[in-house]
C-alpha cells in the first residue's frame, strides 16, 4: 500500500469516528433538553395542584409534594441549561451533565411511589444520556 492511501484509510476511520462522537453528544444534549422540560412540568404540575400525584402516606421518603415540585422544577432547568452547554461540546458541560443526570436519577428514585412510570421512564432517560455523555470522546465534529 502507498502512504497516499494509508493515509486516506486513516483520516476516513478519524471522519467516521468524529461523526459518532458528535452524534453522541448531540443526542445527549437533546435528551436533556427533553428530560429537563418533563422534569420541570411535574415540577410545575406539583407546585400548581397537588391532586396529580397520588400520596403515599407510610413511605420511608416521604416529602411533601410541594418540596418535589420545587425540586423537580429547578432540577428540570438546571438539566435543560447543561443541555444546550452539552451542545457546544465543552468538557465541563459534559461534566455537569453526568452529574445533573446522577441527580435526576436519585430524585426520580425517591420520587418513584407518587408517578412510578413516569420516574422509571426519567431514570431510564437518564442512563441513556450518561452513557452517550461518558462514551463520546472529547473531540467533536
Amino acid at each position: 500500500m502507498s502512504t497516499e492511501s494509508s493515509s486516506r484509510m486513516t483520516a476516513g476511520s478519524t471522519d467516521r469516528t468524529s461523526v459518532a462522537r458528535s452524534g453522541l453528544i448531540l443526542f445527549a444534549a437533546a435528551m436533556m433538553i427533553v428530560n429537563g422540560l418533563w422534569l420541570a412540568l411535574a415540577g410545575l404540575a406539583a407546585l400548581f395542584n397537588d391532586e396529580v400525584y397520588v400520596t403515599t402516606p407510610e413511605y420511608i421518603y416521604a416529602f411533601d409534594l410541594t418540596a418535589w415540585g420545587w425540586i423537580h422544577l429547578l432540577l428540570g432547568i438546571a438539566i435543560a441549561v447543561a443541555g444546550f452547554a452539552v451542545n457546544t461540546g465543552a468538557t465541563w458541560a459534559r461534566i455537569t451533565g453526568i452529574g445533573l443526570a446522577c441527580l435526576s436519577l436519585v430524585a426520580n428514585f425517591l420520587f418513584i411511589p407518587y408517578y412510578p412510570i413516569w420516574s422509571l421512564t426519567i431514570i431510564a432517560l437518564g442512563i441513556a444520556v450518561i452513557w452517550a455523555l461518558a462514551t463520546a470522546g472529547r473531540e467533536t465534529a
